[in-house]
């Protein structure tokens, strides 16, 4: 039976803390794959204006293209309407009926878990891998949803800042893969200009 991570999010731009994530659930669940899984149209959140959802799946194929272990689901844009989790893990289920499905989320989501559609029988179908955040510890007494708990090393690090940080012409080495960094100076994405 494969041991298969589900990595969903926005990944508006991808960096490094997402890459640090992933791998820290792989290397901590000795998990086969982590399945990163950019969302469509995420019920929760508006996705800012300018950048395609062409040009977020290309991010993500750059910043993990050197992880084997890594790969890339375009399930969620396979369908219309809202992004909901327990259909992409039914479909996933119905392809690979045998691979047992952890889904990582950050530990500030814990608080909202009961608000996710379905959220009962979806908590039946995967384990949550709940991930530390900045401002945002694990709190091993409120987990209804039995989620195993990952504290990984702290790397402050918003899509936000990136996209603060991009359209100001402001330092992102370091911050994002490079891959990813020259993408969005090349295609003038996040209204991206060259440093000075």
């Amino acid at each position: 039976m494969a041991k298969i991570g589900i990595f969903g999010g926005s990944f508006h731009p991808p960096h490094n803390g997402h890459l640090l994530i992933a791998q820290e659930a792989l290397s901590a669940f000795s998990l086969d794959e982590v399945i990163w899984m950019p969302a469509n149209h995420p019920p929760h959140k508006q996705l800012a204006s300018g950048v395609s959802d062409h040009d977020r799946i290309e991010l993500v194929k750059a910043a993990i293209q050197d992880n084997a272990k890594f790969s890339l689901s375009l399930i969620e844009f396979e369908r219309e309407g809202p992004s909901y989790t327990i259909d992409t893990i039914k479909e996933l289920q119905k392809k690979n009926p045998d691979h047992e499905y952890f889904f990582i989320i950050g530990g500030d989501m814990l608080d909202s878990l009961d608000t996710w559609h379905e959220i009962d029988e979806l908590s039946r179908m995967v384990t949550f891998i709940a991930i530390n955040r900045s401002g945002h510890p694990l709190n091993a007494e409120h987990n209804p949803y039995q989620a195993a708990m990952l504290e990984v090393p702290l790397f402050d690090v918003s899509s936000t800042l990136i996209r603060e940080r991009v359209s100001q012409g402001e330092n992102t080495t370091y911050l994002i893969p490079e891959r990813v960094r020259k993408q969005i100076e090349v295609k003038g994405l996040y209204g991206s200009r060259k440093s000075p």
